[in-house]
């Protein structure tokens, strides 16, 4: 057997100011060729999974393309026609070249934004089809992904991560790939069907450990677990800061040949959701000043570290929290990190390692990114920032920055300051910077619930702050243009808001 692989991955927060070019991704590094799979080689990832059912299958790996490291991340806005293009085209022309294929695997992500094109990944996969004929073709979505009808039926299987922290993709890629050997020895035949739920939620609501998401993901394994001809049961919760027409939750069940079981399931996980949709959309998030009251407190009470998710920030450079912290007289801080690469350059120039420096940080990106806050302290790491993942998201891969500051403002407090937007995974990042990790007691981190993969065995508190930002709790901040007009909960209230 000869599968392809290929993956071009972005999740598009079109609220944010600047489009994600071409230039973006060639900075954040696209790969061709067999370096698509070594790339991903003992990393937990999709492509990962997919390597092992080779191994298992004695099948052939080709790959193509991967675009899916765009610098900034999810604080890029609409990519340019030209970008999905080049990488959409890139992947077609490179099947065609490929040779005699049995089969496609796809990692996409489900999120991206086009504005010449409503549904990318669709088109992703059209462009993929037209290069290679009848032969199956199975993608991978994120857990965020917005897809409608467009995508299931271009594809042979769509299958979704079901963890948030993402700690399955290996998993998926698993299931994925599994479908596809069997697929091709002629052992099953993917079937599917798709709902849309009707119901859009803030990320920071999406957690799969809580209540009620844990509940719609535990019914997915039911299904799984209780018929034999169910491959996978899916979900995709959306992605809310993707104005796009097929935004909202998706549920994708697989079965073998069994349409009618693939409705009858898909149809359940939806009713379930519908049921539940008050408590996955409705859910309480301090604002900063409380927030960071909250904080102090819980760290008189001894419970520390206490780990502030600043869930709402996208374009890395918010500094709410930090002046309340500073405000709040707070100590044994670190905020990890702040994107400012102007800053970055100030501080080259004006100081080296161990020297005092004044500068401002943050607050330039959006209207949402507050004022700048100017920060007087010691330079205690200014160069090189790269480093490599250890917690349990992206565990051995290298994360690659660039120059990168750390500035020590007393009393223990820290502020890293990245040249673009940076999530924090796990304490791999203090360490290399030299920051003494176990004598904070606040850590500041620009994630919603990816964190928690790590932080949740060792903080002593988790608080989520709902600071302003472009990927806030209250999505009726926004005027949407392209979201479906009855979408639960926003519909009436988003609808008065724009007229």
């Amino acid at each position: 057997m000869r599968i392809a692989v290929a993956s071009f991955s972005h999740e598009t927060c079109t609220f944010c100011p600047k489009p994600t070019t071409v230039e973006d991704f060639e900075k954040g590094g696209v790969l061709y060729g067999q370096d698509v799979i070594e790339d991903s080689r003992g990393i937990p990832s999709y492509i990962n999974g997919f390597i092992k059912v080779a191994e298992e299958e004695n099948a052939e790996l080709i790959g193509i393309l991967s675009a899916s490291k765009a610098w900034g991340g999810s604080s890029g806005s609409w990519l340019t026609r030209e970008c999905f293009d080049r990488y959409s085209n890139g992947i077609a022309e490179g099947l065609k070249k490929a040779g005699k294929l049995d089969g496609v695997l796809l990692a996409l992500h489900g999120a991206m934004a086009v504005k010449e094109y409503p549904k990318p990944e669709a088109e992703i996969v059209r462009r993929a089809r037209k290069a290679v004929g009848k032969i199956p073709i199975m993608v991978t979505l994120d857990l965020h992904a917005n897809e409608d009808n467009e995508l299931t039926d271009i594809a042979d299987g769509v299958f979704i991560l079901k963890t948030y922290p993402h700690v399955d993709s290996e998993e998926i890629g698993v299931i994925a790939a599994r479908c596809m050997v069997k697929t091709i020895k002629g052992e099953l035949k993917p079937t599917m069907a798709i709902r849309k739920p009707g119901i859009i939620t803030p990320s920071v609501f999406q957690g799969t450990s809580f209540y009620p998401v844990k509940n719609i993901y535990d019914r997915c394994r039911e299904w799984e677990s209780n018929e034999k001809d169910v491959i996978c049961v899916s979900v995709a919760m959306g992605f809310a800061y993707a104005d796009v027409p097929d935004a909202g939750a998706s549920v994708i069940a697989v079965t073998n040949n069994n349409k009618a079981l693939a409705e009858r399931v898909a149809q359940d996980v939806s009713d379930l959701m519908w049921k539940l949709r008050k408590p996955l959309a409705n859910k309480k998030v301090p604002k900063v000043k409380e927030g960071v009251t909250k904080v102090l407190e819980a760290v008189k009470q001894g419970k520390r570290p206490v780990v502030i998710a600043d869930h709402s920030d996208r374009t890395g450079d918010g500094t709410y929290i930090l002046k309340e912290l500073l405000v709040q007289g707070a100590k044994n801080f670190a905020v990890a990190t702040i994107a400012d690469p102007d800053a970055i350059n100030e501080i080259k120039e004006k100081a080296k390692v161990g020297d005092m420096v004044t500068v401002n940080v943050g607050g330039y990106a959006s209207e949402w990114s507050g004022e700048p806050v100017k920060l007087t302290g010691k330079v205690e790491f200014l160069g090189n920032g790269d480093y490599t993942f250890t917690g349990p998201m992206n565990r051995g891969r290298k994360n690659t920055l660039g120059i990168v500051a750390v500035m020590n403002l007393g009393n223990n407090n820290h502020v890293v300051i990245t040249p673009t937007l940076h999530q924090v995974l796990d304490d791999a990042i203090f360490k290399a910077y030299g920051i003494d990790f176990n004598s904070l007691d606040i850590i500041v981190l620009k994630s919603r619930v990816h964190f928690r993969a790590f932080y949740e065995t060792i903080a002593g508190k988790i608080i989520e702050i709902d600071a302003p930002g472009l990927g806030p709790a209250d999505l009726t901040q926004f005027k949407y243009k392209n979201l479906p007009k009855d979408i639960y909960p926003i519909g009436e209230k988003w609808r008065k808001r724009s007229s």
